[in-house]
């Protein structure tokens, strides 16, 4: 692309003013750990700590690897969204390098965590950076996008809890407001056409699939198996503690948990899971030292999926590639921490 390389250099200089990830990394970390703090301050501690210690190992066990089979389900997911815009490779490529970027989301912050990782594999190994972080940050999008339709639709159809209507409002309106974006996506791919040199080189890597919604039709219908698999994977970890609320709880109170768990404000959702367990669940009946304990064990089912990615980390090699963009994969992927794994 004509310019391409003088213009390159810029986004370096705007992630150089930009605040220190891992101090932002440890603020969250920190935030998280204090939420949870509060909330076992309020809470007796001694039943959490029962209900965390009665769990039985085979459904921790059989939760982890339905939650592993949902990253599978990710990475064709991605896989799907990356043959739109022409790019290749075998579904086992995609699944590494995804699993590089679950295992490094673990413990590299901010910018240069998971989703940015994988997008730096998977640009160098075909040498299209910037159609690998289209990729990857339309991928977050219909993810995040997919988990507010599936909660929405939890509510207009399980009616098993009466939740607040101010909360099931603002479910309709994430909803309905995400639909409508994809909606209108042909007409924001216009308006992107019409921006300027610098902007429109920005955004043309995502014009196909804004010109073309309906081509990531089969991406969101795996969106919905993954978030079904979420719920179903947190119901098993339900039956380890010895509870007995039903599945149809967890299609509604887990997506709705996750939304709000999607926002940056801790590290994985840390703490902010845990309290919107406590608000759901207790609509449905769950004791708080179970909902919390419930949260806290799906946090650590999430931590040790995570870790089984080393073994994909260490036997996958970095591509090597000529390309000189690996300043713009790191600035332009969106914060991996405020979606990755935790739904979207």
């Amino acid at each position: 692309m004509t310019g391409a390389p003088e213009s390159a250099p810029a986004p370096a200089r705007a992630h150089g003013h930009r605040r220190n990830p891992y101090a932002a990394f440890a603020i969250r970390a920190g935030v998280g750990l204090a939420v949870v703090a509060i909330i076992l301050w309020r809470v007796d501690v001694r039943p959490v700590f029962h209900a965390l210690a009665s769990e039985r190992p085979g459904w921790f066990a059989a939760a982890i690897a339905v939650y592993l089979v949902g990253q599978a389900i990710s990475a064709w997911r991605w896989r799907l969204l990356a043959r739109i815009i022409a790019l290749g490779g075998p579904f086992r490529e995609y699944l590494a390098y995804y699993f590089v970027g679950m295992f490094t989301n673990l413990f590299v912050p901010g910018l240069i965590g998971g989703d940015a990782t994988r997008a730096l594999y998977l640009g160098r190994r075909h040498s299209r950076l910037g159609a690998a972080v289209a990729s990857v940050v339309y991928d977050r999008g219909i993810g995040l996008a997919a988990l507010f339709w599936f909660a929405t639709g939890s509510v207009l159809t399980v009616r098993a809890v009466a939740l607040p209507a101010s909360l099931t409002r603002a479910v309709w309106i994430a909803g309905a407001a995400a639909f409508a974006g994809w909606l209108a996506s042909p007409l924001i791919a216009r308006l992107g056409t019409a921006l300027g040199a610098r902007a429109g080189r920005v955004v043309e890597p995502i014009l196909p699939y804004l010109r073309r919604p309906l081509a990531t039709v089969p991406a969101i219908i795996l969106s919905i198996i993954l978030q079904a698999s979420i719920a179903f994977a947190q119901f098993l970890i339900a039956r380890g503690l010895g509870l007995a609320t039903p599945f149809a709880i967890f299609m509604l109170c887990v997506p709705i948990a996750n939304v709000v768990a999607s926002l940056p404000l801790t590290l994985n959702g840390l703490g902010v899971r845990e309290a919107a367990y406590l608000a759901l669940f207790g609509y449905a009946g769950v004791a708080r030292p179970d909902a919390i304990a419930l949260g806290l064990l799906w946090f650590s089912a999430m931590t040790l999926a995570g870790l089984t990615g080393l073994v994909v980390f260490v036997t996958t090699r970095l591509p090597t590639t000529d390309d000189g963009d690996e300043a713009f994969t790191l600035c332009a992927v969106s914060d991996s921490d405020s979606a990755t794994h935790r739904g979207a």
